[in-house]
């Protein structure tokens, strides 16, 4: 399969250069050039690996990672920038970076960075899909929700929502950037219908009283655990 990737940089002449370089080595890439426009395309699409400008308008490439992973933070990130002091490699690495790469860059160490970081990620067996809630068992691979009773087999959606919850547990989940991922877009029926997943999602989990699913009044959801 081909990797997906997320390139965002500011440089129209670098980011062309990149874009091309990258898909003659048989990967797909999309191509933004600033944060926002980073940030919208992560939301829209699944991605493989996002390789961040750091310097950007409008949306830095620190905060960019730090939406992304609020999103995904399974998803492997590697920042390029001109900044090579040890404390903005050091922001880098706080902000979830899989890798650093120091302009100008050279393309063929970029692809082989890449290639590595994939490696690590992809390998990692039943990474970031089997997670534990109370006494159950879900895995988002094969949308199983076990209990001591039951199996649920869920459908796609509602289990792309509750690995989410998952991925946030006991965390504020923004309810927008569901819908965005998820839906494509925010509007009033994509509302109501994460609502009907959403309760039930509640009802499955209910098999366990340590669990819930706390609805935040204009901000989300909290998958609460207090097992």
């Amino acid at each position: 399969m081909t990797p997906k990737i997320l390139l965002v940089e500011d440089d129209q002449i670098l980011g062309y250069a990149l874009k091309t370089y990258l898909e003659m080595h048989d990967f797909s890439i999309t191509w933004q050039t600033d944060g926002l426009l980073g940030k919208e395309a992560f939301l829209r699409e699944s991605f493989d690996l996002c390789v961040l400008d750091v310097m950007m308008p409008k949306m830095d490439g620190f905060s960019l990672a730090a939406e992304i992973k609020n999103v995904n933070p399974a998803v492997p990130i590697i920042f390029l920038t001109a900044r090579s002091m040890k404390i903005d490699k050091l922001q880098g690495f706080q902000k979830g970076a899989d890798d650093y790469i120091v302009k100008p860059v050279d393309e063929e160490e970029l692809i082989a960075r890449i290639q590595a970081v994939l490696r690590r990620t992809q390998n990692q067996p039943n990474a970031a899909t089997r997670y534990t809630l109370g006494n159950l068992e879900f895995d988002s691979e094969s949308r199983r929700l076990v209990s001591e009773s039951e199996t649920v087999i869920l459908t796609e959606k509602e289990a792309d929502i509750l690995q989410l919850l998952c991925e946030k547990k006991n965390q504020l989940l923004d309810r927008k950037l569901v819908l965005k991922k998820l839906w494509g877009q925010v509007d009033y029926f994509n509302r109501r219908s994460m609502d009907v997943h959403m309760a039930k999602l509640r009802k499955y989990l209910s098999a366990d009283p340590n669990l819930s699913i706390i609805n935040i009044h204009g901000k989300g959801y909290i998958l609460e655990d207090l097992s």
